[in-house]
């Protein structure tokens, strides 16, 4: 059997066409960088992708995959390939197409990054998963001017080969994080401290109970991590509201 893909770096770089995206993701699908492990966001897709709606700011902070959201393919690219393709709005750069593990971060995950912040947009989330500030601003900007932004997790032992790549397919303001993008719960969740500080914050500890078990259940029929963790935040959704502080922790009655 082959070894599991060991993704330990993230490599991020803006690129100005999304022919250079597309590009890039068949080379790093070609090196064997799985799927799971390419994350693309940028504005400019919208053109030749059909919308059903937008995520609001409300939607993201809450951290539940909304009626306005979409997945599937966009212009039959490479990017259809990479797992959850959806559509969200981020202070100060506006609608996002995002796909793969950022997306999630954005919609779950990381959400706490956004809230009570004033529209901190994708800067305060970039620097929640370890990118300095200023280099968050610089992508931020250039997203907002309709570039693309690509995230790329691979080894450690090949980190220095995927940069060279990235910066052959014309990647610009080349950056590693020394980890991975975090997931919710990576292989199923054994308790409620497998979670990430960000989820558990916004749970009450019953409510993470709830979560953990959703998210179990989908990850065990669908085998996509993303797809878990949206399901739990619905069912979430679904039976808890938010009390004073902000916390899923009021059970709904049901009738």
């Amino acid at each position: 059997m082959p070894e599991p893909y060991k993704a330990e770096r993230t490599i991020s770089a803006i690129f100005k066409e999304h022919k250079q995206v597309d590009d890039l993701i068949r080379r790093l699908l070609d090196r064997g960088v799985s799927r799971d492990h390419i994350s693309v966001m940028g504005r400019n897709f919208q053109s030749e992708t059909r919308i059903a709606g937008f995520i609001t700011k409300r939607d993201v902070i809450l951290g539940g995959l909304r009626t306005g959201a979409i997945f599937g393919s966009l212009f039959g690219s490479f990017l259809s390939l990479l797992t959850g393709v959806g559509v969200l709005f981020i202070p100060f750069v506006g609608p996002i197409v995002a796909a793969g593990p950022i997306g999630a971060i954005l919609l779950g995950a990381a959400s706490g990054a956004l809230a009570g912040s004033a529209g901190a947009g994708l800067v305060s989330v970039l620097t929640t998963l370890g990118m300095p500030e200023d280099k968050a601003a610089i992508y931020q900007t250039r997203l907002q001017a309709g570039e693309f932004l690509v995230m790329a997790e691979v080894p450690s032992d090949r980190a220095g080969e995927f940069q060279l790549l990235i910066q052959s397919a014309g990647g610009e303001e080349v950056h590693t994080i020394e980890q991975a993008l975090p997931r919710a719960c990576a292989g199923g969740c054994n308790t409620p401290e497998d979670l990430s500080p960000e989820i558990r914050s916004h749970l009450s500890p019953e409510a993470q109970g709830t979560f953990v078990e959703r998210y179990n259940t989908v990850l065990k029929e669908t085998n996509d991590e993303t797809k878990a963790e949206h399901a739990a935040w619905e069912t979430i959704h679904q039976q808890y509201d938010e009390d004073e502080n902000g916390i899923f922790s009021k059970a709904k009655t049901t009738v």
